[in-house]
């Protein structure tokens, strides 16, 4: 008398949960992937709020005449004003208002001057 067992393993491996897996984790990596290489060049467009209140406020016009809180001073000094402007402040912030078509190198002078004076700099926005 011959008994054959009814719980034979099979051979055969099955890929189809190996595949899911796969594809589970390639959409993670892709999702979750930072490319540091990425530019945003439309910087004067964006949404959000900032929650922070508002110190000063650093404007520079097409014409790069500057002013700080809406009165216009000259652009040499500037960081004369924005010191006697955060004295006394604990927590110093200059909200910087450039229009687009101001070159690049008057916002970042403006904020290398706030980098020495250790006050935070905001850059404004105009939303979407």
């Amino acid at each position: 008398m011959k008994l054959k067992g009814r719980n034979k393993v099979s051979p055969d491996f099955s890929m189809s949960s190996m595949t899911d897996i796969v594809f589970l984790l390639l959409i993670f990596f892709m999702l979750t992937a930072n490319s540091p290489n990425a530019l945003d060049l439309l910087l004067p467009k964006a949404k959000g709020k900032s929650t922070n209140t508002q110190n000063v406020s650093v404007s520079i016009d097409k014409n790069l005449q500057y002013f700080v809180n809406n009165e216009r001073i000259n652009g040499d000094y500037i960081e004369i004003e924005l010191k006697k402007a955060l004295v006394g402040q604990d927590k110093p912030t200059i909200i910087l208002r450039a229009e687009e078509s101001v070159a690049i190198k008057e916002a970042v002078n403006v904020m290398d001057i706030a980098n020495r004076n250790n006050y935070k700099v905001i850059l404004a926005v105009r939303p979407n």
